[in-house]
């Protein structure tokens, strides 16, 4: 089993939750909640592994939280 990192986004003008895995292309949808979002990152995911592994463009690495004044 191999586990992928999501970024997941709220858009501020439809309120859907919006995920994508960095470096994974075609890896994206939206949902009106967490968990629908979860299932369908799983099933865009699960569809786009059958054609085989993807080498990925990038690798996620983490977040910063950056202060300005």
């Amino acid at each position: 089993m191999k586990t992928y990192t999501a970024i997941v986004e709220r858009c501020t003008e439809t309120g859907l939750y919006v995920g994508f895995v960095p470096g994974f292309a075609g890896a994206h949808t939206q949902a009106e909640s967490l968990d629908e979002l979860n299932q369908n990152l799983k099933e865009v995911i699960e569809m786009l592994l059958e054609d085989g592994t993807p080498l990925l463009e990038s690798q996620f690495i983490g977040i910063q939280n950056i202060a300005v004044a």
